[in-house]
C-alpha cells in the first residue's frame, strides 16, 4: 500500500490547526490497520522506512509533515481531538512539550526496554528512535584544524565574525538553545544568542543548506547535526572524507556537543491500538534501526545495530550531561531566539 503524503506549508501557524484537519487523517478504530503519524521529520528521511513498514505489515500509514515545532503546536491545539496516533519528532524537547500537556500515553515496558533510559522519557511517554550529535561543520580549505573552537561559546568572538551559519527555525537548533538554558541558565543563553547575532551569524533555512554552502566554499562554518555531511556525500556518490565539509565534535561536555534524539510518542487515543505499537516496534527493530544507521547516518539506539562507518561511536562522544527530559520548554526557547533577532 502507498501512504497518504500531506506536506504542510512551513508558514503554518498552530491556530490554523482546525483549517487543515480532515477526514483523510481519521484513524478509525484500534486495530483497523491504519495509522496516522504527525511527523516533524522530513519526508525524504522517513517516508522510505514507513513504506517498508507498510509493505511488511499490510497497514496503511497516513502522514502529515511539518517542522517538529509546528507538529507539536498542532497536536497541542487539537488536543484530544487530534487525528494523530503517533508523533514522530526531531528532538526530545518537542516530545517533552507534548507530554507536559498530558497528550501521550505511557509506552509498554517491552518497548522502553529496547532503548537506554537516558534516551527516553522518565514517564515512559516517549522513546528515542535515533541519536544525533550537534557538531561544528567547517570547510577544510577555509578553516585550519588548529583554529577550530574549543567551545561553542567561542563563536561569539571576533575570529568567527560573519563566518557561522545557523538555522534558527530548525528543531535541532532550538533544542541546542534549550540545552544552553538548562546547562548554563537563561541569562547565559541570551548572552550567547545576542552575541551570535552581533557577530554576524549567517541565517539559513536548514542544516542541509548550511552544509551545502560549506562544502561549496560559500560559507566557512556552521552549527548542524552530524549526519548531514554523510547524507550529502552519499548523494554525490563519494565518501564523507572526500567532502570539503568536515565535522568537529566539541569535547569536555560542551553544550555544542549535545546528543539529542529523534523519537516518538503514542497519543492517548491510540493507547490500546496494536497498530500504533507495531509501528514503534518496527522503528526500534534491527531492520528499522539499520535503515537509519545506513541511510540517514543517525546513531542507532538499540544494542547490536552497528553505527555507520566513519562515525565515532556514540558512547565515545563527550556530550554534556543534560537530561533530555529537561528540554521541554520549547515555547520559551523560540521566544528567546526571536528576541535575539535570529528568527
Amino acid at each position: 500500500m502507498r501512504s497518504v503524503r500531506i506536506i504542510l506549508p512551513l508558514a503554518l501557524l498552530a491556530g490554523a490547526a482546525a483549517a487543515c484537519g480532515g477526514d483523510e487523517f481519521d484513524s478509525g478504530d484500534p486495530g483497523d490497520k491504519t495509522i496516522t503519524v504527525y511527523s516533524g521529520r522530513s519526508e525524504s528521511l522517513v517516508a522510505p522506512v514507513l513504506e517498508k513498514f507498510e509493505q511488511q505489515s499490510g497497514m496503511t500509514v497516513k502522514v502529515r509533515y511539518g517542522s517538529t515545532a509546528q507538529m507539536a503546536a498542532q497536536i497541542e491545539e487539537e488536543g484530544d481531538k487530534s487525528p494523530a496516533d503517533i508523533f514522530f519528532a526531531q528532538d526530545a524537547g518537542a516530545l517533552g512539550a507534548v507530554a507536559k500537556r498530558g497528550l501521550f500515553a505511557p509506552l509498554p515496558s517491552d518497548v522502553l526496554a529496547k532503548v537506554p533510559a537516558n534516551y527516553q522519557a522518565r514517564s515512559g511517554e516517549w522513546v528515542g528512535v535515533t541519536g544525533r550529535s550537534r557538531v561544528f561543520a567547517y570547510n577544510v580549505d577555509m578553516v585550519p584544524r588548529a583554529d577550530l573552537p574549543k567551545s561553542v561559546f567561542d563563536l561569539t568572538g571576533p575570529q568567527w565574525k560573519d563566518k557561522v551559519g545557523v538555522a534558527p527555525t530548525n528543531g535541532s537548533f532550538q533544542a541546542f538553545v534549550t540545552a544552553l538554558r538548562v546547562q548554563h541558565g537563561d541569562a547565559k543563553a541570551k548572552e550567547f544568542l545576542t552575541g551570535l547575532k552581533a557577530n554576524g551569524a549567517l541565517i539559513r533555512e536548514s542544516n542541509i543548506q548550511i552544509v551545502q554552502e560549506i562544502n561549496d566554499g560559500k560559507l566557512a562554518t556552521g552549527l548542524v547535526n552530524h549526519y548531514y555531511v554523510f547524507e550529502q556525500a552519499k548523494e554525490k556518490g563519494i565518501t564523507a572524507d572526500q567532502m570539503k565539509a568536515k565535522l568537529h565534535f566539541f569535547t569536555g561536555g560542551d553544550t555544542g556537543a549535545l546528543v539529542n534524539v529523534a523519537g516518538a510518542g503514542v497519543l492517548k487515543k491510540a493507547a490500546t491500538d496494536p497498530d500504533a505499537k507495531a509501528l514503534i516496534d518496527y522503528l526500534l527493530s534491527t531492520e528499522g534501526q539499520t535503515y537509519f544507521a545506513n541511510e540517514t547516518f543517525e546513531y542507532p539506539l538499540v544494542a547490536g545495530v552497528p553505527t555507520a562507518p566513519g562515525l565515532p561511536a556514540l558512547d565515545s562522544l563527550a556530550a554534556p550531561k543534560i537530561d533530555l527530559n529537561d528540554l521541554d520548554t520549547l515555547d520559551e526557547t523560540v521566544k528567546m531566539i526571536k528576541e535575539a533577532g535570529l528568527a
